[in-house]
């Protein structure tokens, strides 16, 4: 009549069949998510950008005609010495350094949008695995809740037996009834719980929703993958906030430069060739210069304004470091103190528990307890398990948060 309680919790930690592991979710993951597809595919088109930008502009190509007498092409040709029929190539030359400039610009939004890659792709991953944990906690939840009730119902069964012969309490019942309402609550909650992170993990891998996700046995809480300052060394040569941070300083000074370089005139270079008929033929031979004319109006405001977006991506680099390393330390210290707490629960409290417990049982069966005592020791067991498995849910979040901010991805 008598359930182990030790029994009872192996058998609701037993491994789930046809469990997937998570490294191959992450794995469907990077194939699948549409938001790494995209940010993919903007990450191509912008390294298409560099070469465009040094590029020479298109050059034009004139076609035309002077005529005298008549407006038809070829009117007073050979006749006139201003009739003629020619053609016009003309290029315009950027200032020199301007088109080195711009390519370099573009080098480092590309380069900026490579980050963005990454921080997203590691956004959707920590997602992914914090929704897989969760989802992993409530699914245990669920199996430990079952059990709970399964447990309080034969202890119910005691004390109806005990009513009966006039040697309990009716609000032993009662107490134990309630427990078993409190129960089905939490059940309802966890089943809520399961099917959102269930739905969350279907849209992350673009999978059609309702397509099972099956979590692995027991999960631990483990070590802490490196020491705090070996996190904030990679976060600093890692990181795609800190990092998308160093190209925006770069390339916004690169502008900078290329707003001064606007003092200096483009010119166009133009070559033509104009047939007179029977006249010799006439060339041409031209440069034309953009004058900056209003420089104080329009160069001079084009150089302040970069300027201050150099100084605003500074600020920004240096608030994207500040906040990254704030973060880094709030989920380390998150980590380590669950850590301990999965330890103490495990070390201590719950083996503590769980013999109070069958001790409260074993002295309820005999009638040397009463059942408040039986049913108090019970809730604890009950209460430690859950905030147990809930330190490690809690750990491994904080985890997937660290690799997010640290932009190194756990093997």
């Amino acid at each position: 009549m008598k359930m182990k309680l030790r029994y009872w919790i192996w058998f609701c930690l037993t491994p789930l069949a046809g469990a997937q592991p998570l490294s191959t979710l992450v794995d469907e993951a990077l194939r699948n998510n549409r938001e790494i597809l995209a940010a993919q595919k903007k990450v191509e088109a912008l390294r298409q950008r560099p070469a465009r930008e040094s590029s020479l502009p298109d050059p034009t190509l004139s076609l035309g005609w002077t005529s005298n007498g008549g407006p038809w092409p070829g009117a007073g040709l050979g006749i006139d010495a201003t009739s003629n029929i020619g053609v016009t190539v003309s290029q315009e030359v950027p200032a020199p350094g301007k088109r080195k400039l711009r390519g370099e610009i573009a080098e480092k939004d590309a380069a900026a949008g490579y980050d963005e890659y990454l921080a997203t792709r590691l956004r959707v991953i920590a997602r992914l695995k914090i929704a897989y944990h969760e989802l992993h906690h409530a699914t245990v939840a669920i199996g430990f809740v079952d059990r709970y009730r399964e447990l309080l119902d034969k202890m119910l069964r005691i004390s109806e037996a005990r009513y009966a012969v006039g040697r309990a309490a009716q609000q032993d019942i009662l107490r134990g009834e309630t427990q078993l309402a409190i129960f089905e609550t939490e059940r309802v909650r966890f089943e809520q719980e399961r099917e959102a992170k269930q739905i969350e993990i279907d849209a992350l891998l673009s999978r059609p929703q309702g397509t099972p996700v099956e979590v692995p046995e027991e999960m631990t809480a483990g070590e802490m993958p490196a020491p705090l300052e070996e996190m904030l060394a990679q976060a600093r040569a890692h990181s795609p906030a800190v990092g998308r941070g160093r190209e925006m300083i770069q390339g916004s000074e690169l502008a900078a430069s290329l707003a001064r370089k606007d003092y200096a005139p483009d010119y166009t270079v133009s070559g033509g060739y104009f047939n007179q008929g029977g006249m010799p033929p006439m060339w041409q031979a031209r440069v034309d210069f953009k004058l900056p004319a209003y420089f104080w109006r329009k160069q001079r405001a084009a150089v302040t304004g970069q300027e201050a977006s150099a100084s605003q991506a500074r600020h920004e680099y240096a608030a994207a470091a500040i906040e990254t390393e704030a973060g880094i330390r709030q989920q380390y210290s998150a980590a380590e103190a669950s850590r301990k707490l999965v330890g103490l629960y495990e070390k201590s409290v719950i083996p503590e528990a769980r013999l109070a417990y069958e001790s409260a049982l074993a002295g309820y069966q005999s009638g040397r307890a009463d059942f408040i005592a039986l049913f108090t020791s019970f809730t604890s067991v009950v209460d430690y398990e859950l905030m147990d498995h809930e330190e490690i849910m809690r750990f491994q979040v904080a985890l997937a948060k660290l690799e997010e901010l640290t932009g190194v991805e756990s093997k």
